[in-house]
């Protein structure tokens, strides 16, 4: 007679082919038309906030695995607090202004006016928001989509400028010709932020400055000779803005007789190293001096008639070069911060796309990396050059378009961290935040105290104006209070085009006119630093809005110098305080070699390839199961080794919920009436519980994924589900044993399914769906707190050795297995025997099932002579001896029993009462 149908076999609409592109498409729309992003708000409307801030991604392109990966950490973080019980309301957001999309605008269209190219670029970023948008959601994110921030609402414009005026009204803003990181290709001034170094070759010369001064009449032993100071720089094309040579004041330096007649000027330390790069033997040091003893002596410039004085300067360092450092102020901050001290000219001849203007000699119209040859070619000419040689070494490029940028001086609007101790301020407050990990501090911490003063205008189109009047008789910038407020306020209801729109009577007063009694003024057409309209995201989201300072910015480990930097900065500078408590940052995503994604490696993955294949589930588990806090790795075979991870864990989820579909709470057995094997998984469980809790508290996701995976496939899987199944589908659907192992298998299945909502939000909510909720969704479920009383570190002791003579026992029947004694264990009885007094304890408590455990028909705490195997775990001082079990097999569960002989259905004693039972039933 066939028993299959008498058995209780698993049930379950949880699938084992997951099939997540579908499925997960089905729980969007769920999410979407049941509104349970709202419902999770309004669910802990009373609850205490934590709130995430989102910075906001660039609206240009689709996402890419880097955006996943920050969008995907953000939603883990959100969802795991709520699930602590807090309310974490979370508004996404888009920075829409900026150079790279006003040149893609350039690139589709072509140049065109301003205020064409302002509405290209409106457009152009608001259908990205919009992919951008969908591409997040489809990532399980959840959010206030339908109301996200955007740094081109006219609101958030005007928050922008008032946040400006501000810094203008308290003395921190100021113009000035300075030097700045400029961008030919781009045409513009770049932000720290904006700087990515790469790899580049340069040639590196050694030029000499004849001196001017008459060193002769101050030591004979330069009388008749021709004396030069050296330098090297990296730089030719500067050359042509030299206005000073820099020496170190405490620096020794020496005065090198090299031909009867020519002595050189060098640092000490360096000397024999550059006499023996200039291949110059037998040279004499004359006189030894002190740099500060150089200053104020005159050299000749090497091709202009033209002084270049010698100036003291603390930057000078002897680890490269000669010593004496070429100084153009034009075109490099610290030459321009001596350059000031000495009252020199900031001097830079070159116009914004890179060429020398007409003025310059020699090199008028010539863009100056081309000219490099012909200065060179010049300093042969005039024997001014001593040594010229190829290096490697890391030079700035603009981050948009790749190319090499300058230094440059332009007239630019900067915001001084020393006005009101902006920076020692600034620095304090990041002793106060949480950053995680440390070193996020001590990074942070450097680019602020060493950083110049902050440039915040950009000379483009594409973003909020710097919304100032100039007198054009005296260069007065008008800061009278009615019209900087009639400016906001239009900017509010009209947005920032309204500046470019509407003309000077529209903003000023009738008649009005300058101190200087002209009336005659024009608009500063700058536009402000990207990064300062994402700075004050803080201000315009949340502050007097939803909670303010933010709990926490997550970003990559590159906002040191990006957002963390300038919204730490723009809060310090209003408010006075940093706008987070912490923050988290992230690495990078790279391939399995450890290189950065590129086009031109071939190595790029992106998520939308990985959704459509697998699903967002897997690229959300990607996301948790390395250490973020590192760079992440990505490849075909890492994605492969999580599917099958995933794989473990939704079959264990499901061998669950397939076991309890006859189970409901109210079946439960009090924990005192529970099996033992049951009592201790759920002290099991408390002890994941209290790892995953911490884990999360901790940010710690990687934690999570390898406690869960562990803990289905070797807690789970290979021992105690493996244990109950006899029990689960052959006992009564009513035995205490049976209903014992539901109660515990229920109190498994809930932890899982909500611990792991955070990470794998489709897959928990389809769990979540067929487990009986209690709720409308998981995600507006708590995470299950730690019971006191299921906690037992001496179960857990005692279940730890079973587990090891359970080892021992598999490894027997393994044995008998391979030697074709035996197939299935159930066809094998074992026999027991100890010296050791821990494992007797075990093998004589009558409370334990060891054939259970063991999956044999018979277990026997006895020697045996005639065994088919014989097996010795020393360790544990175990003799483990595997005989044919005793008696016939049953033919319902297989197990063999002396019993099954004597029953006319071939049953054994426990299947026939099971039969019985049934049949009474029905």
């Amino acid at each position: 007679m066939d028993y299959k149908n008498t058995l209780n076999l698993p049930e379950t609409a949880f699938p084992m082919k997951a099939n997540l592109p579908i499925k997960e498409l089905e729980i969007l729309k769920f999410w979407e038309d049941k509104d349970i992003y709202n419902k999770i708000l309004e669910s802990r409307k009373n609850s205490n906030m934590f709130v995430l801030h989102d910075g906001p991604p660039y609206a240009n392109g689709h996402i890419h695995m880097g955006t996943a990966l920050n969008k995907i950490l953000k939603d883990m973080v959100i969802k795991s607090k709520t699930m602590m019980g807090y309310s974490s309301p979370y508004v996404p957001g888009w920075d829409c202004h900026g150079l790279p999309i006003e040149h893609n605008v350039e690139k589709e269209y072509g140049v065109m006016d301003k205020a064409k190219t302002r509405k290209a670029c409106r457009d152009y970023a608001t259908k990205f928001i919009d992919i951008q948008k969908q591409e997040f959601k489809r990532l399980g994110v959840l959010g206030q989509w339908d109301k996200p921030y955007l740094t081109m609402s006219y609101d958030y414009e005007a928050t922008i400028y008032k946040e400006f005026l501000e810094f203008l009204n308290n003395g921190y803003v100021y113009e000035s010709k300075k030097p700045v990181h400029w961008c030919m290709s781009c045409k513009t001034s770049l932000a720290l932020a904006e700087i990515e170094y790469e790899e580049d070759k340069s040639i590196s010369i050694y030029v000499k400055f004849d001196f001017i001064s008459d060193l002769g009449s101050e030591d004979k032993k330069f009388l008749g000779k021709a004396v030069s100071a050296v330098i090297w720089t990296t730089t030719p094309w500067t050359l042509p803005a030299n206005l000073a040579v820099a020496v170190g004041p405490d620096i020794d330096y020496v005065f090198v007789q090299v031909k009867e007649r020519e002595v050189l000027l060098v640092a000490k330390e360096l000397c024999d190293k550059l006499m023996e790069k200039f291949e110059i033997k037998d040279a004499q040091i004359i006189k030894e001096t002190k740099g500060k003893d150089l200053e104020g002596y005159e050299l000749a410039h090497p091709f202009y008639d033209r002084i270049s004085k010698m100036i003291l300067s603390e930057y000078v360092n002897l680890e490269m070069g000669t010593g004496l450092v070429h100084t153009a102020p034009g075109h490099g901050e610290e030459d321009y911060e001596v350059g000031l001290k000495y009252n020199l000219s900031i001097y830079s001849p070159v116009d914004e796309d890179g060429r020398f203007t007409q003025d310059v000699q020699y090199f008028a119209g010539e863009h100056v990396f081309k000219a490099n040859e012909k200065i060179i070619e010049l300093l042969k000419k005039n024997g001014m050059l001593l040594k010229e040689e190829e290096i490697v070494h890391s030079y700035p490029h603009c981050w948009r378009c790749k190319k090499p940028v300058i230094f440059k001086a332009t007239k630019q609007w900067f915001i001084s961290l020393e006005k009101n101790d902006l920076r020692s301020k600034a620095l304090e407050e990041i002793k106060k935040v949480q950053w995680i990990p440390k070193s996020g501090q001590n990074r942070i911490y450097a680019m602020v105290e060493n950083r110049p003063d902050w440039c915040i205008s950009r000379q483009r189109a594409w973003g909020v104006p710097i919304a100032l009047f100039r007198c054009k008789k005296c260069g007065r910038i008008v800061k009278d209070k009615e019209i900087l407020d009639f400016t906001a306020k239009s900017i509010e209801q009209f947005g920032a085009d309204v500046w470019f729109e509407k003309d000077n009577v529209y903003f000023l007063p009738k008649d009005y006119k300058c101190e200087c009694g002209s009336q005659d003024f024009e608009k500063v057409e700058d536009i402000l630093d990207v990064w300062f309209d994402s700075g004050v995201s803080h201000k315009a989201v949340l502050y007097n809005k939803i909670k303010w300072p933010a709990d926490m910015y997550l970003e990559g480990s590159d906002q040191h110098r990006g957002w963390f930097h300038s919204s730490l900065l723009e809060s310090v500078g209003t408010l006075g305080k940093a706008p987070y408590k912490s923050v988290l940052t992230h690495g990078f995503v790279v391939d399995a070699k450890g290189r950065k994604m590129s086009k031109s490696l071939g190595n790029v993955i992106a998520p939308q390839s990985i959704i459509e294949k697998y699903g967002a589930d897997i690229l959300r588990l990607w996301a948790c199961a390395t250490d973020y806090r590192e760079d992440i790795k990505l490849s075909n075979e890492i994605m492969t080794r999580l599917i099958e991870g995933y794989r473990k864990i939704r079959n264990t989820i499901r061998f669950l919920l397939g076991n309890l579909s006859d189970f409901y709470k109210e079946r439960s057995l009090k924990y005192e009436d529970l099996e033992e094997i049951d009592k201790w998984i759920l002290a099991e469980l408390e002890n994941l519980k209290e790892k995953l809790f911490k884990a999360y508290e901790n940010y710690e996701f990687h934690l999570i994924y390898q406690n869960v995976t562990n803990f289905c496939i070797n807690t789970l899987s290979s021992f105690y589900l493996d244990i109950l199944k006899d029990t689960l589908y052959c006992d009564s659907l009513n035995s205490k044993k049976r209903l014992s192992a539901q109660t515990a298998m229920k109190e498994v299945l809930d932890v899982l399914i909500k611990f792991l909502a955070p990470i794998l939000s489709f897959t928990a909510e389809e769990a979540y769906q067929l487990n009986k909720p209690e709720k409308e969704s998981v995600h507006m479920e708590y995470f299950v707190p730690t019971i006191d009383k299921y906690k037992n570190e001496p179960l857990r002791e005692k279940w730890s050795l079973i587990s090891k003579i359970r080892l021992s026992v598999l490894k027997a029947l393994e044995l008998a297995r391979e030697q074709k004694y035996i197939g299935n264990s159930l066809e094998a009885d074992v026999y027991l025997n100890s010296n050791n007094s821990l494992v007797n304890s075990i093998l004589f408590d009558e409370r334990i099932n060891l054939a259970d455990i063991f999956i044999v028909s018979h277990v026997f705490c006895k020697s045996i002579d005639n065994a088919l195997v014989d097996y010795t775990d020393e360790t544990l001082g175990l003799i483990v001896k595997v005989t044919k079990a005793i008696g016939e097999k049953c033919d319902r569960c297989w197990k063999f029993d002396e019993s099954v002989s004597k029953n006319e259905n071939h049953l054994c004693k426990r299947c026939q009462e099971v039969i019985n039972e049934q049949r009474l039933k029905f």
